[in-house]
């Protein structure tokens, strides 16, 4: 028998001498494993980026006609009149 295989069959065993909570526990453990190694390897797919160069395809894609905000003071002031 493979090594692996043996580990496994150590593992169900121990498993049966268990209590049904007991047994509930120890899945729960597992998943708990599963789930950090699935965290680890979502942040090692990804590096972070800033808001911006999330957005930055998406600035600039809405018409609004009121242009560059920043040089129209006006519009600041109140937007609900333009």
């Amino acid at each position: 028998m493979t090594q692996v295989t043996l580990r496994s069959q150590t593992i169900i065993e121990k498993l049966h001498s268990l209590t049904p909570q007991q047994q509930q526990a120890v899945i729960d453990f597992i998943e708990f494993l599963q789930f950090q190694a699935d965290k680890k390897e979502i942040s090692l797919e990804e590096e972070p980026i800033s808001a911006y160069e999330a957005a930055q395809d998406l600035a600039g894609c809405i018409e609004s006609g009121i242009g560059d905000l920043s040089y129209n003071k006006k519009y600041l002031e109140s937007p609900s009149r333009k």
